[in-house]
C-alpha cells in the first residue's frame, strides 16, 4: 500500500466532495428528536438522510450496497455493505441527528450557516457527527486506490444519537444477520486532544439526571410578606445540593457515585497531561480571573474522564430579570446532569440520584424527582498488539507523531450496547471535535486537516485489520459495570427512565 498516494487521494476528495457536501448537510436544521417532537413532519431529518445516502450511493466502490432503513415509528438509518477479503468484518458507526441551536455564534456565524474559515468549517454537525458517512467510505476508497485491502465492512449511519441512541438497539437487533460479528469497530465520533496526531478514546463516561420539582405554595406571594416564614425554594434546592456536591471544590460527596480508577487509566492520564500541556484548561473560553479546577494536569484529565460531577443545566419557575417581580416563588423545578465514571452502572446511579434528593425533604417541601437520563459509560477492553502499532503507525505516517490514548468526559450509547452485543471485538474510537470545536454549543466547527488525517489513518488501520495475526490477540470480554449503590437504594429501583438526552 501507498501511503502519499493514500493520503494525497484523501486529501482530494475532501477538497473537492466532502467540504461542498458538508457545507450542504450544515444548513439542513435536523436537530435530535429529542429537541424536536416533530422531526418527522418537519421533514429535515428525511432531507439529511436523502443527501448523505444519496452521496454514498454515487461512491465507485465495487459491490457496495446502500439502504436507508426505518422500522416502523422509529427514526431511520443508513445501511451500507462494502464486500471485502476473508469472512471478517469491520463495523464503522457515526450519526446525522444534531443538538439545538445553542445562543452565543459570532457575527456572521449561526448553526445552519456554513462558513469556511482558513481550515475549519463552521456549523452545527459538520464534525459531530455528518463527516462520518463520508469519511468511512472515503477511506475505504482510498486504500483501495492505494493498492490496499479490507475485510468486509459495514457502515452504519444513525439519527438518534444526540438523544440517546433510543432506537438503535432495535436496529443492531434487526440486522444482527446482517451485521454479523465484527472483529473491529471504528466509531468516529468521539474527540482529540489536539490536531497534531491520532487519538483513540479508551473510556466514556456514562449519564444520569431528571428534574428535581420544589414546591412550597400553591401560588406565589409578596415576597415581602412571606420572607422570613415560607422557605425559599431555592434555598431548599441549596441544602438538596450539599447533600450532593462539595461546593467549594465540585467533589461528588455520596461513594455510590464514584468507583476506582484503573492504573493503566492513571498512567494514561498522566501521559495526556505531559502531551496536552495547559492547553487541557486552556482551550476553554475563560472569562478573565477563573482558574480550573485542580492545579495538576494529570488529575483535570482525571476529572473529565473518571470522576463524577454534576451541572445544572436548565431550570423552570423563575421569570426572567426584566419581568421579575418582588414575589415568594410557589415552585421551581431543576434540570440536573450528572457524569458519572464508565465503570459506574447507570440504573443504579439513578436510584441513589432520586434517594438523595428526595428523602427527608428540607422544611418538609414538597420534591418531585423526574428521571430522564440513564447511560452507563463505557470502558474500553485490553487493546490488542496489532491494533496498537497500527494506531501507532497511522498517527506516524500521516502527523509525524505519535498515537495518543485518552478517556472522553462525554456518553456515547452506542458504544457500551456494542461491547456488550460484541464482548471480543477490538474498537478504534476516535474523531475530529478538538480544542474549541466546541460540539453542542455556539462556534462548533470542523478542523479540515484533522479529518483528512483522520480518514488516512482509518484505512492504514483498515489494512492492518485484514493482516494482523488471528488467535493471538483477542480482547478480554467487556467488563462487567459497577454496582457501587448501596443495598438499600438497589431494593428501590428507580422507574424506569426516560429517553437519555445529549451526550
Amino acid at each position: 500500500m501507498d501511503s502519499h498516494k493514500l493520503s494525497s487521494f484523501v486529501g482530494g476528495v475532501w477538497d473537492s466532495d466532502i467540504v461542498p457536501q458538508l457545507t450542504d448537510y450544515i444548513r439542513i436544521p435536523n436537530k435530535s428528536p429529542a429537541f424536536d417532537k416533530e422531526w418527522a413532519a418537519a421533514g429535515h431529518m428525511q432531507k439529511a438522510v436523502e443527501l448523505i445516502a444519496g452521496w454514498c450511493k454515487a461512491q465507485p466502490i465495487e459491490g457496495l450496497t446502500v439502504e436507508v432503513v426505518q422500522l416502523p415509528g422509529r427514526t431511520p438509518v443508513i445501511y451500507m455493505e462494502i464486500p471485502g477479503v476473508g469472512t471478517d468484518t469491520v463495523l464503522l458507526y457515526g450519526h446525522l441527528d444534531k443538538q439545538p441551536e445553542m445562543t452565543g455564534w459570532f457575527d456572521g456565524l449561526g448553526p445552519w450557516t456554513p462558513v469556511l474559515k482558513g481550515d475549519k468549517l463552521y456549523g452545527r454537525g459538520g464534525a459531530d457527527d455528518g463527516y462520518a458517512a463520508y469519511a468511512s467510505l472515503t477511506a475505504i476508497r482510498a486504500l483501495r486506490e492505494a493498492g490496499g485491502k479490507h475485510a468486509r465492512c459495514v457502515v452504519l449511519i444513525e439519527a438518534c444519537e444526540e438523544s440517546g441512541s433510543y432506537d438503535l438497539p432495535f436496529y443492531i437487533d434487526a440486522l444482527k444477520a446482517r451485521i454479523g460479528t465484527p472483529s473491529l469497530v471504528v466509531c468516529l465520533d468521539s474527540g482529540c486532544g489536539n490536531y497534531d496526531q491520532l487519538w483513540c478514546t479508551t473510556s466514556l463516561r456514562g449519564l444520569v439526571g431528571g428534574d428535581i420539582r420544589i414546591d412550597v405554595l400553591t401560588e406565589g406571594v409578596h415576597s415581602g410578606d412571606a420572607s422570613g416564614v415560607v422557605p425559599s425554594t431555592f434555598r431548599v434546592f441549596r441544602q438538596l445540593m450539599e447533600r450532593l456536591e462539595d461546593s467549594a471544590t465540585g467533589r461528588i460527596l455520596p461513594k455510590e457515585f464514584h468507583v476506582a480508577i484503573p492504573k493503566q487509566r492513571q498512567e494514561q492520564a498522566k501521559v495526556c497531561g505531559k502531551v496536552l500541556g495547559n492547553s487541557m484548561w486552556q482551550r476553554f473560553p475563560w472569562v478573565a480571573g477563573t482558574k480550573p479546577m485542580a492545579k495538576e494536569l494529570q488529575e483535570l484529565v482525571l476529572n473529565r474522564t473518571w470522576r463524577p460531577f454534576v451541572e445544572l443545566i436548565g431550570q423552570d419557575g423563575v421569570p426572567h430579570v426584566d419581568k421579575a417581580g418582588n414575589v415568594l416563588r410557589p415552585f421551581s423545578t431543576f434540570k440536573l446532569s450528572l457524569r458519572i465514571p464508565p465503570r459506574a452502572d447507570a440504573k443504579a446511579c439513578l436510584a441513589h440520584l432520586k434517594k438523595v434528593m428526595t428523602e427527608k425533604p428540607p422544611s418538609g417541601a414538597k420534591i418531585t424527582f423526574s428521571a430522564e437520563k440513564a447511560s452507563t459509560g463505557w470502558d474500553a477492553p485490553p487493546l490488542a498488539g496489532w491494533l496498537e502499532s497500527a494506531c501507532a503507525e497511522a498517527s506516524k505516517a500521516t502527523f509525524g507523531k505519535p498515537c495518543v490514548y485518552m478517556g472522553e468526559g462525554g456518553t456515547i450509547p452506542f458504544m457500551g450496547m456494542l461491547g456488550e452485543k460484541f464482548p471480543e471485538a477490538q474498537f478504534m474510537i476516535t474523531g475530529v471535535l478538538g480544542p474549541q470545536s466546541n460540539a453542542h454549543g455556539p462556534n462548533e466547527f470542523l478542523h479540515i486537516p484533522m479529518g483528512k488525517r483522520l480518514t488516512a489513518c482509518v484505512a492504514m488501520v483498515l489494512q492492518r485489520h485484514l493482516e494482523r495475526p488471528l488467535g493471538k490477540a483477542k480482547a478480554a470480554p467487556a467488563k462487567k459495570v459497577a454496582k457501587p449503590v448501596a443495598k438499600a437504594a438497589a431494593k428501590k429501583p428507580a422507574k424506569k427512565a426516560g429517553r437519555a438526552r445529549g451526550r
